[in-house]
């Protein structure tokens, strides 16, 4: 008996502490139903801020992330892609890859949602997210108590 994989972004609930993915049944080849177990998805507490693609802020080649993308710099909050703080990345002992999608929620509708993991910041920063925008975005914060939840 075959059975489909499950995707990787997994829903999540506002209505509790920690999001649950709900039991779903899914479609085998030979049209038994199969249901996934619910399983918890706990959150990491952090803050969070923004960040321009600018050498004051970054390093001296701001349009290259720490994974080696590219950024154009034309509106460059487009691309949902954020910086963590190394105590957060694996290769330092963290639970986050680069590459690895999040979900931010606790700031706002409009920055609440999901984003990329392609930059680190500098290392005496602990337990933060930076959202990467454009200066003329006008983007601008800093926020306590964000949940950032792995999606894979």
């Amino acid at each position: 008996m075959f059975i489909f994989s499950l995707p990787k972004i997994f829903p999540l609930s506002s209505s509790s502490k920690e999001s649950q993915v709900n039991s779903e049944p899914i479609e085998a080849i030979d049209s038994k139903k199969v249901t996934v177990k619910t399983m918890t998805i706990k959150p990491i507490n952090v803050s969070a801020s923004v960040y321009f693609p600018v050498e004051e802020q970054t390093d001296d080649t701001p349009l290259i992330t720490a994974d080696g993308s590219h950024i154009k710099k034309k509106k460059p909050s487009k691309y949902r892609w954020i910086a963590v703080s190394r105590n957060l990345l694996s290769r330092w002992g963290g639970p986050i890859n680069y590459g690895d999608t999040l979900h931010v929620k606790g700031i706002s509708k409009k920055m609440d949602g999901y984003y990329i993991v392609r930059d680190t910041m500098k290392k005496q920063i602990r337990n933060r997210i930076d959202f990467l925008v454009g200066s003329e975005e006008n983007i601008m914060g800093f926020w306590k108590d964000v949940k950032i939840y792995q999606m894979n």
